[in-house]
C-alpha cells in the first residue's frame, strides 16, 4: 500500500485546512484502516483521527474531537481531514497511515500501522 499525502499549510486561529491521503494497492479490507498522526516539534507522534473502511467508524483523539472530521471512501481509496477551529496547538506535522488488518483496540497506537505517507506541515498563527 502506498500513501500520498496532500494539503496542509498556513492558517490563523480559528481557520479551517483539509488534508487528504489517497491509498493505492490493496485497500478493499472491510478491516482496512486509514488514520491522521501528527507530531508536534519534540513531541511524539500523536493520534489525531482515523476511520476504518468496514462499517464506516471513526475515531477522534479528544483534543480534536468536535473541531476535526475524518472521511474516506473505499470506491476512491481517499481519506480526507477537515479542520475546523484550528489553534496553535495544532501545528505539526501530519502523517497520514494506514493497516489492512488493524484491530480496533490498535486504532490509536502509532506502532501498529504498516504503511505511512509522507508528513504535511499545518502550521496555525495566532
Amino acid at each position: 500500500v502506498q500513501l500520498q499525502a496532500s494539503g496542509g499549510g498556513l492558517a490563523q486561529v480559528g481557520g479551517s485546512l483539509r488534508l487528504s491521503c489517497a491509498a493505492s494497492g490493496r485497500t478493499s479490507s472491510s478491516r482496512f484502516v486509514m488514520a491522521w498522526f501528527r507530531q508536534a516539534p519534540g513531541k511524539e507522534r500523536e493520534f489525531v483521527a482515523a476511520i476504518r473502511w468496514g462499517g464506516s467508524h471513526s475515531y477522534y483523539a479528544d483534543s480534536v474531537k468536535g473541531r476535526f472530521t475524518i472521511s474516506g471512501s473505499n470506491a476512491q481509496s481517499t481519506v480526507y481531514l477537515q479542520m475546523d477551529s484550528l489553534k496553535p496547538e495544532d501545528t505539526a506535522v501530519y502523517y497520514c497511515a494506514a493497516d489492512q488488518r488493524l484491530i480496533t483496540s490498535d486504532t490509536r497506537r502509532p506502532e501498529a500501522y504498516d504503511y505511512w505517507g509522507q508528513g504535511t506541515q499545518v502550521t496555525v498563527s495566532s
